[in-house]
């Protein structure tokens, strides 16, 4: 990944902007790409309401009435104290290696993370010297100030990059989900399971009308030219939890080269279609979730893969269902380590009132 398409926009936006109180705006429920949360819904649901029965196409996963949460006996959920983190490096040579999860416009927890962490200054400025930081997308939509987390990611990656160190960011489904809104706004898409738009389903999956007033040429062509897949110390770092990737190429270069063109070549439906892949999830959980990321790793690399996406308290089962039977908000403490300890996830479900998690790799299990 060339360094140099990581910092560009670097410093353009607004200072970080704070927001007093974000609990106020939180969704009370998740909302997945299809509308209301069925957890293994896809993005062309948000043309029909899911109570419609309807023919399912090849590769559909089943919703949650069709298919319940299992909750696997082989998982574990790891708890990180934080006293036990080591301060940022000031040696030569890369400093420790951290991943963020999904944000969607909750700057203030993500802020607030960043500094439990040492990587951020009380004035919200990079302090972590050498350090690497990945974030793993989504960083917009249902939270209060997507721009916001996008000005704070792209200024960090200028400071990290002065300091010996680095800030680096993959794209999400929702990178693109916003992309499609400001280019192709109501043109229809042929989604698969009838006619869809991007205005239409980036609304559905919590669009804000503050995020596309204050977005940018700067901030679009940030995300167009974001990676989809990269490797880490051994780490495969990816979005979604899906082996969609695999239809984009053979390579870690080929998969990033592919996403960047079809983005380039800028048609509704192509992009559509790359929406909809990466929304899909669930592929490492479960019965044959080892051998999906076996199938990542040996194609791409890596001993273990690290993704956002889906969150921690929906692939536990924790959640309850889309009818509405919520037991509370879920507690969760830290990454999901699962898939015969292969797969981390990282995605604390912020948008639920969960956690916003940053953490440093590798994670011993």
């Amino acid at each position: 990944m060339v360094e140099g398409s990581m910092t560009q926009g670097a410093g353009q936006g607004p200072e970080v902007e704070r927001t007093a109180t974000l609990r106020d705006f939180r969704v009370p429920a998740y909302v997945h790409e299809a509308g209301p949360y069925p957890p293994d819904a896809h993005a062309d649901e948000a043309v029909r309401p899911v109570e419609a029965p309807v023919d399912h196409p090849e590769g559909y996963t089943p919703t949650q009435r069709d298919l319940p949460v299992i909750n696997r006996g082989d998982t574990l959920q790891v708890t990180v104290d934080p006293a036990s983190v080591p301060a940022p490096q000031s040696t030569a040579g890369p400093g420790p290696l951290y991943v963020v999860g999904d944000v969607h416009g909750y700057l203030d927890e993500l802020v607030a993370a960043l500094q439990e962490k040492g990587l951020i200054d009380s004035e919200g400025n990079w302090c972590a010297g050498t350090a690497r930081l990945w974030f793993l997308g989504d960083f917009t939509d249902r939270g209060p100030d997507g721009i916001g987390v996008i000005d704070l990611v792209m200024r960090l990656s200028a400071e990290a990059a002065a300091a010996g160190g680095y800030c680096k960011a993959l794209m999400g489904n929702h990178e693109l989900l916003l992309i499609g809104a400001k280019r192709f706004g109501d043109t229809p898409v042929n989604s698969g399971a009838g006619t869809a738009t991007f205005q239409a389903a980036w609304l559905l999956n919590g669009g804000q009308k503050t995020d596309m007033d204050r977005l940018q040429d700067h901030h679009l062509q940030w995300m167009a030219r974001l990676d989809a897949v990269e490797e880490v110390d051994g780490h495969l770092l990816v979005h979604s939890d899906t082996t969609a990737y695999l239809d984009y190429g053979d390579s870690i270069e080929a998969v990033n080269d592919t996403v960047r063109e079809t983005l380039t070549r800028n048609d509704a439906d192509e992009v559509w279609d790359l929406f909809r892949k990466f929304t899909k999830r669930f592929s490492f959980r479960d019965e044959g979730g080892a051998d999906a990321v076996r199938s990542l790793l040996d194609t791409y690399g890596g001993t273990r893969i690290v993704h956002g996406h889906s969150p921690i308290p929906y692939l536990l089962g924790e959640v309850g269902s889309e009818e509405g039977e919520d037991s509370g908000d879920p507690v969760v403490e830290g990454p999901h380590v699962y898939a015969d300890g292969l797969a981390i996830a990282m995605d604390g479900g912020v948008t639920m009132a969960g956690k916003l998690l940053v953490q440093q790799l590798p994670l011993d299990i």
